[in-house]
């Protein structure tokens, strides 16, 4: 466990200086300056006199790893900066949104375990029958259907025809039902596949026909063993997901214009803002890295074969 956890230590330090990086390099080079977005050269008349006056003062003008250097040596004391825009500390920016996402995100993985786990696993129960016909039906319209399309389709169902949802802002549960389905619905149609399939290759191996030598309920046959045999795969394709999932939720919260994380920084890319969107795209990394390792120690604890051939080898 010790060895585990030092490895684990070592890839958040590497992963680390890669990402921030990778995302201060990213984030220098696309198109657009946010000098001039800063001083409204649209609206403004602005010399260049003070175009460079402001660049020097924001460290633009030094080269490039400097700067890089420089916004490390912040990063390292948890120090994101200010917003070019707002003026505010982009850490308070961030955390104030963040709420706001992780409800949404939450939302949107329960409507995916509430459809998946109940069809998917009727659909290997029952293979070839209509439950498992529905279940194909409903991965292939989940995977057909853009997320965006789904929910423009239920704001027009839901909110415009018979008024029972709001479908903008964060007022109460009521205005996260529209967009945690979007999403959920969205993300089901691989969990249903992904769970029937593994748990047609759980019933299929031997431990499930000596539990019924043994005389064993089905029922119980089913939850201890063939259930949990079958989580490792789907865990491990929802670690590797999150990523995808993250990013459908800054969809709709510009969809929807509920008030999070996502939506900050669609107008930080807009305006330019690049303290706040690096300061997303690292507070997302560490968010996907974290869940990741907890799949992993998940991963070990559902696999009793892993933690066979680990000590093993520590002998």
């Amino acid at each position: 466990m010790l060895r585990i956890l030092a490895r684990k230590f070592l890839e958040i330090f590497i992963f680390m200086l890669f990402i921030t990086f990778i995302s201060f390099l990213v984030v220098r080079l696309a198109p657009g300056d946010p000098v001039l977005t800063i001083l409204n050269v649209d609206e403004l008349s602005v010399s260049q006199e003070q175009v460079d006056a402001l660049r020097e003062e924001m460290g633009f003008n030094k080269p490039l790893l400097v700067q890089y250097g420089l916004w490390l040596l912040k990063f390292i004391k948890l120090d994101f900066g200010v917003s070019y825009v707002t003026g505010q500390p982009v850490i308070d920016m961030i955390l104030t949104g963040l709420p706001a996402t992780m409800e949404l995100t939450v939302g949107a993985l329960l409507v995916m375990l509430v459809i998946s786990i109940p069809l998917g696993s009727l659909s290997a129960l029952y293979r070839n029958s209509w439950i498992d016909q529905l279940g194909r039906t409903v991965s292939v319209l989940g995977a057909a259907i853009p997320s965006f399309w789904l929910g423009l389709i239920l704001i027009e169902l839901f909110g415009v025809r018979v008024n029972w949802l709001p479908t903008m802002g964060r007022n109460g549960v009521a205005s996260l039902i529209l967009p945690s389905l979007t999403i959920g619905l969205a993300i089901s149609s691989v969990y249903v596949r992904l769970l029937r399939s593994s748990l047609l290759d759980s019933l299929s191996q031997e431990f499930i026909r000596a539990a019924r030598a043994r005389g064993l309920s089905e029922k119980r046959i089913f939850l201890v063993h063939a259930f949990r045999h079958s989580l490792p795969p789907v865990i491990t394709v929802f670690g590797v997901s999150l990523g995808s999932l993250i990013g459908g939720v800054i969809v709709i919260e510009v969809l929807f214009a509920y008030p999070g994380i996502g939506k900050l920084v669609v107008d930080a890319i807009r305006q330019r803002d690049y303290p706040l969107i690096q300061g997303y795209i690292l507070i997302m990394a560490i968010i996907v890295f974290v869940v990741n390792t907890c799949v992993d120690l998940s991963y070990r604890y559902l696999n009793p074969e892993l933690k066979l051939k680990e000590r093993g080898n520590d002998r």
